[in-house]
């Protein structure tokens, strides 16, 4: 019997779980909302009851447990550090009390680490040595996956991509606390506020983005729908959005040289249309001269990358059978 694992993708907002097997695909997933403002029990019991609702979903017997969440943390002890979107757990021992609860082997990662292991073992960069993995959504996370391994540095907190300061002098913290970093620029709360920064400063009377906006704060999802429409000042805003990321990106491929960059996330599925024109840039941003040659690709797996790749932490590459019996 193929071996099957529980995933489990937690967020600031929801705890999804769902059962991956060994190709990749996940035979059924539930989603319960994810009590992230109280106490450290109340967060684990959201945890536990979407564990408990998957498990009910299985017709085979689950043999290990993988576990996508925020960063920071440790991933060799299983300990959530101290996550901005998660603030019940502070140095919290999730693998632990998951393990003692459930009896079952258990491993915890960054969730764009395990993103990019399940894009570079089932999606993507399946046939790739080497790829560089970011995603664009209400933060920028990135993870840097050799020979289908996940680089963790010397503590495990290596490839916080999205953490990198792009403009020292700019005027906008990231929520990290460090001026100009890449995720407070181009997540989506960074185009958003970049589309009401425009919108105020703009003499466009005809803009889709004004009648959108109707005298509240501009949102991401409204730029998009702008966009889709041809507006042009949704068009600037993205464009602006894509140039960053062009810069950034060159300075990757000058650092890592990947055989491939995916892009995943809610918004950059949006932006998946603007990867050639990112890719463009490279001949100005990198001194590389092999930089055209690297693809930069959208991700397979979307909004389930999550669950995806909770699974990915053991599958294929792990018996799990014997895992269990030596008792890991």
């Amino acid at each position: 019997m193929a071996p099957t694992v529980l995933g489990v993708d937690i967020g600031g907002t929801k705890v999804a779980a769902g059962l991956v097997n060994e190709s990749g695909e996940i035979l059924s997933h539930v989603r319960v909302p994810m009590v992230a403002e109280q106490t450290a029990a109340d967060g684990f019991n959201s945890v536990c009851r979407a564990i408990d609702s998957a498990m009910q979903l299985s017709a085979e017997p689950v043999r290990a447990i993988g576990v996508s969440s925020p960063g920071p943390l440790d991933p060799r002890r299983g300990v959530i550090l101290k996550t901005p979107n998660l603030p019940c757990w502070r140095n919290f021992p999730l693998l632990d009390q998951i393990e003692q609860k459930y009896g079952l082997p258990t491993r915890v990662e960054n969730d764009a680490n395990a993103a990019g292991l399940a894009e570079a073992i089932w999606g993507a960069g399946a046939s790739h040595h080497s790829i560089f993995y970011v995603t664009i959504g209400t933060g920028i996370g990135t993870a840097i996956i050799q020979d289908k391994r996940i680089f963790h540095g010397r503590t495990g907190a290596a490839a916080e991509g999205g953490h990198m300061t792009i403009d020292l002098h700019a005027p906008v913290r990231c929520g990290c606390g460090k001026p100009g970093c890449l995720e407070s620029m181009v997540s989506g709360p960074a185009i958003a506020q970049r589309g009401s920064e425009h919108l105020a400063r703009s003499s466009d009377i005809a803009s889709a983005l004004r009648s959108a906006a109707n005298g509240n704060s501009i949102t991401t999802h409204a730029i998009f729908e702008a966009l889709d429409g041809g507006d042009s000042l949704a068009t600037r805003i993205i464009q602006e959005t894509t140039d960053i990321l062009a810069v950034w990106l060159g300075n990757i491929v000058d650092l890592l040289e990947p055989d491939l960059i995916v892009v995943g996330g809610g918004v950059g599925a949006r932006l998946t249309g603007w990867l050639p024109r990112i890719a463009a840039g490279f001949s100005r941003w990198t001194i590389n001269p092999h930089a055209h040659e690297i693809p930069l690709l959208p991700a397979r797996y979307g909004a389930n990358s999550g669950l995806a790749g909770a699974g990915a932490l053991w599958l294929p590459n792990a018996d799990i059978s014997q895992v269990v019996s030596q008792g890991e």
